[in-house]
């Protein structure tokens, strides 16, 4: 099997680090009878998460997957209309957007006109419950205020990026956007020293390998993501006890 550092469910893309793999994810209506679509995994989840909370039909998806000239329309109808400042704050430069990987969504309580660049999405109400269990679906609030000077995005409450569960809940219980979690992880060198995930139903163990490392996984269950930087995430499920 052929690895990459560029591909995976927990690659980071931003400014300085821009998307470097061009396959176009395995796509799927983002929500049931949404436009916007998401990488297969990341959508089912999210129509659980959804279900779940009895919101189809009030939470919709503003945007999901975007193709390289999408970003760049987005991009350029910005500036023209809101001006490069408020473009940079709220929009990524083509190739620098998470919403190129098929992992991101936009999301907006159901209105006669919503925002595209920034939907409403409050913390109370049925989108506060769904912020309270979207880390048990794999999901981070991804541009969270506080966070700007990490990020370089300005917060962004409508937008969320699926990164599985052992690592949302991770992020979440310490308070880490992506860029600091893959700092942390450099700190868990797998196979030696790993970082314990819990969460319902389900028991993982994280750790860190250099892109200069050749994978070797073990028998059990395990899934590699590249972060798209310099290595790899490697999480090893374990059986509850």
């Amino acid at each position: 099997m052929a690895f990459s550092i560029h591909r995976g469910l927990l690659v980071l893309v931003n400014a300085a680090h821009p998307l470097e793999s061009a396959e176009k994810p395995v796509l799927a209506p983002a929500l049931p009878g949404s436009e916007a679509l998401l990488d297969a995994r990341a959508a089912a989840m999210l129509t659980g998460l959804v279900s779940r909370l009895g919101a189809v039909g009030e939470i919709v998806a503003v945007s999901g997957w975007r193709s390289m000239d999408e970003q760049r329309r987005i991009w350029d109808s910005s500036m023209l209309e809101n001006g490069a400042d408020f473009t940079r704050r709220y929009v990524a430069r083509p190739g620098c957007s998470e919403h190129q990987t098929g992992l991101a969504v936009d999301l907006a309580l159901r209105a006669e006109h919503i925002d595209f660049i920034r939907p409403e999405f409050p913390h109370e109400g049925v989108c506060g419950r769904f912020r309270a269990l979207a880390a048990d679906y794999g999901f981070i609030e991804r541009y969270q205020a506080g966070k700007e000077g990490v990020t370089g995005i300005a917060a962004e409450p409508w937008h969320f990026r699926y990164v599985g569960r052992p690592h949302a809940r991770l992020m979440l219980e310490r308070g880490l956007c992506l860029e600091e979690y893959h700092e942390l992880l450099r700190t868990f060198h797998y196979p030696g020293r790993l970082l314990e995930a819990r969460g319902e139903a389900y028991e993982a163990e994280v750790g860190f390998l250099r892109g200069t490392e050749r994978p070797e996984l073990p028998d059990a269950p395990c899934q590699l993501s590249g972060n798209n930087v310099d290595g790899y995430v490697c999480t090893l499920w374990r059986r509850p006890a």
